[in-house]
């Protein structure tokens, strides 16, 4: 950004923190406010003048982290109320994914109509999905064996949890039900959109796009293609505009995560947590990074390329908060936008290898805890199945609870309360699983596009 910009970005981030402060001294006394918070909210302040300076929005994201947090343990009346921040970011983000898709796809691919190499991304993509979600399914179940976190834990649901499970239950009971291969196929592409079903939205652009393609008359291709360019590039500074709000959003889904859930629970958790994190880190060291280095990508490129979308994708666990700065940043890094613009999206349903990770991990855990041994077999068994149901109803609020608890129900002697146990740590563990989702999917786009040689590396030393 220029000089003047970063001027107006100081005083309105400025604004934000010196606003949330007043609010929460001019109520202090109403709540447990010691020295010692007073010295962490000064720490905080600290690292705002250090954002500023380093002109960093994953900087500004990774303070209103801590303040959240903070606030979150000192006033948690206050932060349960700031959880509308969270909520308006992922409204503003859900209007935009759509035709950020429908737009950047359709000039991909009518832009270089080749339909030979659409099939070879599309079958690359689907191979290269299958074999890395595997390995995040073995490292899940060891990391589970190994740790038997489950082994000697006695906690029962909270009320609160299992209002929530059986809410979740009944939200998605239709949605198991669908045809899910029917339903990749959109019937309105209007709705499609409205209800953003994002598999829809692609299978729609690939085929508008084709048809596009297939116009022998130069000026009406053109005209659609200019259109849909001119979109393209709206949409995108559209998302500049959406992020500036990413701090206040991150601020108060984690203020209002730690006021509900406090931490008392996750102390009984904490190996649980502690388990799904190291797996999650052995997963990134020992396959995504291996990747990386075998297809050639520069790892300090890379970086500094997904360091926002995950940094979003952590604070909020919503994938799709992510997906528009993702999808921005990646053609900066120099992935060409046919590639973006489809494999991206077709990962955030086929390549979930934090959710594979996840799901493996906590049916096992849940018998773990029931006192139920399952052999080698029988995990393995029910892991594939996690795989396959999962990929079936992504984008699916609380999707993930309800297909771990239809699997580990399955399971003779474990119950529903016992899985709603995991209600009590999932934000925790949702953050984590959500951010290699990203990551993992960001890798997959840059290794296809490589493959296919649609990729162009330019550093990115600053991301706006």
């Amino acid at each position: 950004m220029k000089n003047n910009q970063w001027f107006t970005s100081l005083g309105f981030y400025f604004v934000f923190y010196f606003t949330i402060l007043t609010l929460i001294f001019t109520t202090s006394h109403q709540n447990q406010f010691d020295v010692m918070a007073g010295v962490r909210m000064a720490g905080i302040l600290f690292l705002f003048f250090i954002s500023y300076k380093r002109k960093k929005l994953s900087l500004w994201i990774f303070t209103a982290m801590l303040l959240g947090i903070e606030v979150g343990i000192t006033f948690p009346a206050f932060g349960l109320e700031m959880e509308r921040l969270g909520t308006i970011f992922l409204r503003l983000v859900k209007s935009l994914v759509a035709p950020l898709i429908l737009a950047t796809l359709i000039v991909g691919i009518a832009g270089h109509s080749n339909l030979k190499q659409l099939g070879r991304i599309g079958l690359k993509s689907i191979i290269y999905f299958e074999v890395v979600t595997t390995f995040a399914l073995v490292i899940g179940l060891v990391a589970i064996n190994v740790s038997k976190a489950g082994e000697g834990v006695h906690i029962e649901a909270r009320q609160a949890d299992l209002a929530k499970s059986e809410a979740l239950m009944q939200q998605t009971e239709s949605t198991n039900q669908r045809d899910h291969i029917v339903e990749i196929f959109p019937e309105n592409i209007a709705k499609a959109i409205s209800n953003n079903e994002v598999l829809q939205v692609v299978v729609f652009s690939i085929i508008f796009a084709i048809a596009i393609g297939m116009i022998q008359k130069a000026k009406p291709k053109e005209t659609m293609l200019n259109f849909f360019e001119g979109l393209s590039e709206v949409m995108f500074k559209f998302t500049d505009i959406v992020m500036y709000f990413a701090p206040f959003a991150v601020f108060g889904a984690l203020a209002a995560t730690v006021a509900k859930s406090g931490l008392d629970i996750l102390m009984n958790l904490l190996q649980l947590v502690l388990t799904l994190y190291v797996a999650l880190i052995a997963f990134v060291l020992l396959v995504l990074l291996p990747i990386a280095l075998i297809s050639k990508i520069n790892i300090k490129d890379f970086i500094a390329a997904v360091q926002e979308p995950i940094s979003l994708a952590f604070a909020t666990a919503s994938s799709e908060a992510a997906l528009p700065k993702a999808m921005e940043n990646l053609e900066k890094l120099g992935v060409s936008k046919k590639v973006v613009g489809f494999v991206l999206p077709t990962g955030y349903s086929f390549n979930l290898d934090g959710t594979t990770l996840y799901l493996s991990l906590a049916v096992v855990f849940i018998a773990q805890m029931c006192g139920v041994n399952m052999t080698l077999g029988e995990q393995i068994g029910i892991c594939l199945v996690l795989m396959l149901t999962s990929k079936g109803v992504a984008g699916v609020r609380g999707a993930s609870f309800v297909i771990l608890a239809g699997a580990a129900t399955t399971i003779e002697g474990v119950t529903i309360d016992k899985v709603s146990v995991i209600l009590a740590v999932d934000a925790l563990m949702d953050m984590a699983r959500t951010s290699v989702n990203v990551l993992g999917n960001c890798l997959a786009t840059v290794v296809i596009a490589k493959s296919e040689g649609e990729y162009q590396p330019n550093a990115i030393n600053e991301v706006n």
